[in-house]
């Protein structure tokens, strides 16, 4: 098996970094003309930016108003709105859903995509996979594209503007990225581009949760104030660039399953991406037998920063043995990467470790 190691095509990041959104494209031979897909905020935080930017660089753009989610009817919205105007490029600008929908139709269309984020919610703006839900908010299935977005560009002054709730989920995101990394690449399993893990990768990954540990409480006082600050300048490129590499070229396991199962429990729909893989975090390690001083961390990162660490906090204060027979059974489908973990896994075992890393959770909490 060949070693894969994906990427974008370019990474910018910084205070005011949309000033220049016209001059990378113009660097990267992207003349338009441009198609912003953009969300509610996007459009309210950017839009004199980009008319500056993209006017001073003589790229023509129009914008589609995303609906916000990444299903099937938006990105066949989209599809229309970029064929009606003759855009050569797709540009997403907000959370990971308006990213992933704007990826997907980039990728249908075989045109460029450029992400603009305007959260670290998730590590969705640098990879090649679109996560694609159904209307009722069901995991529906990763739709892989052909192609890195060509450029990132993170803006931290738009980043601190959001919740300080979405800094968090992305810390969440964030943290399973080395341990789903570290199993992958003892299961010699192939990453999400068909190929083996790469030592960089693995790296990469392992200086993600160590960013995490030392820079996220800070980081979140950072976006409480609304400051940048290196702290938090870390912590977007740990949640944004680190995790995206460490994820997409070394791969997914139990954690990012769990979140999938979670999904099929309506309780946890109002919860974010980030959330519901921190608690399949705190799952996998039980599913592993990972050691209880690292299961321990894990605890006190998440209460520090304020991530779910029981299923109550996720709206399961008293879940039916039917809705965790669910979950479990939706994580363990066919083809799910928990199945990436190197020993079977089925739904019961993953019922058992679900229910004792809810025991544990509330333990930490009590």
């Amino acid at each position: 098996m060949l070693s894969v190691f994906s990427s974008p095509g370019h990474y910018v990041q910084g205070r005011n970094a949309t000033e220049q959104l016209g001059a990378e494209l113009k660097r990267l031979g992207l003349d338009g003309p441009v198609q912003i897909v953009a969300g509610g905020s996007a459009q309210r935080l950017l839009a004199e930016v980009w008319e500056r930017s993209l006017k001073d660089a003589k790229i023509a753009y129009s914008v589609h108003s995303s609906g916000g989610e990444c299903t099937r009817a938006e990105i066949a919205a989209i599809i229309a709105a970029v064929q009606d105007s003759g855009c050569t490029a797709v540009l997403g600008a907000g959370g990971g859903k308006v990213l992933d929908a704007a990826r997907a139709v980039a990728d249908d269309l075989d045109l460029p995509m450029i992400s603009c984020p305007t959260t670290a919610s998730s590590d969705a703006p640098c990879s090649a996979l679109s996560v694609i839900y159904t209307a009722a908010g069901e995991v529906d299935a990763y739709q892989l594209v052909r192609r890195n977005p060509a450029l990132v560009l993170v803006d931290t002054s738009v980043i601190v503007q959001a919740p300080p709730r979405l800094l968090a989920a992305g810390m969440g995101d964030a943290l399973a990225t080395w341990f789903e990394a570290r199993t992958c690449t003892k299961a010699h399993v192939r990453n999400m581009r068909g190929g083996a893990s790469t030592r960089s990768a693995t790296a990469l990954a392992e200086l993600c949760y160590h960013t995490l540990l030392a820079d996220g409480p800070q980081a979140l006082a950072a976006v409480r104030e609304r400051a940048v600050t290196p702290a938090l300048e870390r912590i977007v490129e740990a949640n944004t660039l680190l995790s995206g590499l460490g994820f997409e070229s070394s791969g997914l396991a139990a954690a990012h399953a769990i979140h999938n199962g979670l999904t099929a429990a309506p309780q946890t729909h109002p919860f974010l991406h980030g959330e519901k893989v921190a608690f399949g975090v705190l799952t996998q390690l039980v599913l592993e037998g990972a050691p209880s001083a690292e299961i321990t961390t894990v605890l006190d990162f998440c209460t520090e920063v304020g991530l779910p660490t029981t299923l109550a906090a996720l709206g399961l204060p008293d879940p039916a043995p039917t809705t965790l027979s669910a979950i479990a059974i939706r994580a363990t489908a066919p083809g799910e990467t928990i199945h990436n973990e190197p020993f079977d896994v089925d739904a019961d075992i993953t019922l058992d470790a679900l229910r004792a890393a809810d025991a544990l959770g509330r333990r930490h909490t009590a």
